[in-house]
């Protein structure tokens, strides 16, 4: 899985890869990340998504309508691989009103031990003139930290419906 995270940085961009753990299984994980027409599911800061291109399949092209107080307005993202056998996902964004620049990001998903399943996000993108590399950085990292932590807190309550249901 590691392999996926690996990225060549031009001088102009930064990247990272952040991990989140979650108490539910990989199956019921990948379902919700791989909706790509869905993903205010658990994106917090998505007010809204509508599909321009495609059904949601690879070369799908999405229009991500932002949550207002951020420094966004739009975001035009366009499927790049979806892999339900390795559960790995890429995306790009390709056009909006942003500061992701050339922004392209992979997400995978491995299972642990005890029903347990691990996130892995990965990302590239340019900085932004007059920014530095690690303001750019900590301002993805900070996005896609709440993002991940909004999906562990969805799918664990998933879990535990779904388990709470089975147990009558």
């Amino acid at each position: 899985m590691e392999s996926y995270h690996i990225h060549a940085l031009l001088p102009n961009q930064c990247g990272s890869s952040l991990v989140q753990t979650i108490d539910a299984p990989l199956p019921l994980v990948w379902s919700v990340i791989r909706q790509f027409d869905n993903p205010q599911a658990y994106k917090q800061f998505i007010r809204s998504c509508k599909m321009c291109v495609g059904d949601g399949g690879i070369g799908s092209i999405r229009e991500v309508m932002i949550h207002t107080g951020l420094p966004a307005k739009t975001s035009m993202e366009r499927l790049d691989k979806l892999d339900d056998d390795n559960h790995v996902m890429d995306f790009s964004i390709v056009g909006g009103e942003h500061r992701l620049v050339n922004y392209s990001s992979t997400m995978t998903v491995q299972e642990e031990k005890g029903r347990k399943s691990v996130v892995i996000q990965s990302y590239v993108v340019d900085v932004p003139a007059g920014s530095s590399k690690e303001d750019t950085c900590l301002f993805a990292n900070t996005i896609i930290e709440c993002n991940l932590r909004s999906l562990a807190k969805v799918t664990e309550r998933m879990a535990a419906h779904c388990s709470t249901v089975l147990q009558y």
